[in-house]
């Protein structure tokens, strides 16, 4: 079963669906801020565009197409896009 997911007044949006590695989303981010809290580990790829990134403690750092970042369980972390981007986030 596909799960759909609308936030931030549907800037950002996302597909869930049960993959080998466990429960998944596909999702797109358009321009702007976004804080996203979490109650299990993430680890986000990239999969189109940039994306920067501020993890809990660390500075902002951009990540591209490929590369992919973990976030802690029970945390927030915030993101901007300077431009329309997707992902994938594996949930843990």
């Amino acid at each position: 079963m596909i799960k759909h997911s609308s936030y931030f007044e549907g800037k950002v949006q996302s597909l869930g669906v049960y993959t080998k590695e466990g429960f998944a989303t596909i999702g797109v981010i358009t321009p702007g801020e976004y804080t996203f809290a979490t109650s299990s580990e993430e680890k986000m790829v990239v999969t189109t565009g940039k994306l920067n990134v501020k993890l809990p403690g660390e500075d902002w750092k951009i990540y591209s197409e490929n590369e992919f970042f973990i976030v802690p369980a029970n945390s927030s972390f915030d993101v901007a896009a300077e431009d329309e981007m997707s992902y994938v986030c594996y949930y843990r």
